[in-house]
C-alpha cells in the first residue's frame, strides 16, 4: 500500500509494509545455493531544485517555462479603499529559476468603489517582463483585472524588479518582484530503508529507466548507511530504484521493491 504527501518543494512517497522478510536465513545450511532475502525501500523524497508547475509559453515567448498563481493572488483580503487601485499580491516571489528557462506568475488589479482607468505602467528588473494587459484599460468599480509577470533569467544570481501603474486612482498601485537565477535545477532523490537486525557490510543502490530494468549500480562499493541520495537525476526523467544488502563475505541479497520516481521538468 502506498501513501503520498506533498510539502514545500518535497514529494514523499511512503510504502506501507505489512511484513518485512528476514535479511539472512536462520542457518548457514539454508543459505547454501541461494541469496538471502531482500530489503524494502520505505520512503523516497524528491528535493526540487526549482519551482514546479505546468509547461507554458507566457507572454508569447518560446522556450521552457513554468507557470502558476502567485501566493495571495486574486481579490485582496482587505477591502480596497475608495478611489484606490490595489495590486495583489504586492510581492511576487519567483524563487529559483534555471537560467535559459522562465516562470510566470499572475497578479490582480482590483478597483475600490469607483472605476479606475490605467493609462500605462513603468516596470524594471533584469529578466522580468509583463503581459496580459493592453493600455489604456479600465477596471470597473469593485472588479478585478489580471496581468502576468514572467521571470526569464539570463545569468545566475538574485535579482529584483517592480512595476508601478499610472492611473487616475488616488494611490500609486505597485508590486515588487524577486527571483533567483540558477545554473542548474539541482533536483535530487533520497531513498531510505530499514536496516536489518543482522549486521551487514553495506548496501548497493540500483537505478533503471524501466521497472523491469536493466538497472545500473550507483554505488561502486557497499554503501554503509540505510539511506542514499542520488544527485545525478535529470528534470523530466522517470527512474526506478532498488537496493540490495551485502554481507561480510560479499554475498548480495535480491533486489528490494522497485520505487518509481518522476523528476519535475523545471
Amino acid at each position: 500500500m502506498t501513501r503520498q504527501t506533498q510539502g514545500s518543494g518535497v514529494v514523499v512517497t511512503e510504502l506501507l509494509v505489512v511484513r518485512e522478510p528476514s535479511l539472512f536465513p536462520r542457518s548457514a545450511a539454508r543459505m547454501h545455493g541461494r541469496l538471502f532475502s531482500g530489503l524494502i525501500i520505505l520512503t523516497t523524497a524528491i528535493l526540487l531544485g526549482c519551482g514546479g508547475g505546468n509547461s507554458s509559453s507566457a507572454g508569447g515567448n518560446s522556450g521552457s517555462s513554468s507557470s502558476g498563481n502567485a501566493s495571495g493572488s486574486g481579490t485582496p483580503s482587505q477591502p480596497v479603499a475608495a478611489g484606490n487601485l490595489a495590486v495583489s499580491p504586492a510581492t511576487l516571489d519567483f524563487g529559483k529559476v534555471t537560467v535559459g528557462t522562465k516562470k510566470g506568475l499572475t497578479a490582480t488589479l482590483t478597483a475600490g468603489d469607483a472605476s479606475i482607468t490605467v493609462s500605462s505602467a513603468d516596470w524594471g528588473g533584469p529578466g522580468f517582463s509583463i503581459a496580459g494587459i493592453v493600455f489604456p484599460f479600465t477596471v470597473p468599480a469593485g472588479q478585478s483585472a489580471t496581468f502576468n509577470v514572467t521571470f526569464a533569467p539570463q545569468t545566475a544570481g538574485q535579482v529584483s524588479g517592480n512595476i508601478k501603474f499610472v492611473s487616475n486612482a488616488d494611490n500609486t498601485p505597485q508590486a515588487v518582484f524577486n527571483g533567483n537565477g540558477t545554473n542548474t535545477a539541482a533536483h535530487s532523490v533520497t531513498l531510505a530503508w530499514r536496516a536489518p537486525a543482522t549486521t551487514v557490510a553495506g548496501y548497493y543502490v540500483y537505478r533503471g529507466a524501466a521497472e523491469q530494468g536493466p538497472f545500473t549500480r550507483l554505488t561502486s562499493s557497499p554503501h554503509l548507511q540505510a539511506t542514499f541520495t542520488d544527485a545525478s537525476v535529470v528534470g523530466g526523467a522517470t527512474y526506478f530504484y532498488a537496493t540490495t544488502a551485502v554481507n561480510k563475505k560479499g554475498r548480495e541479497s535480491r533486489h528490494s521493491n522497485h520505487v518509481k520516481v518522476t523528476i519535475p521538468n523545471s
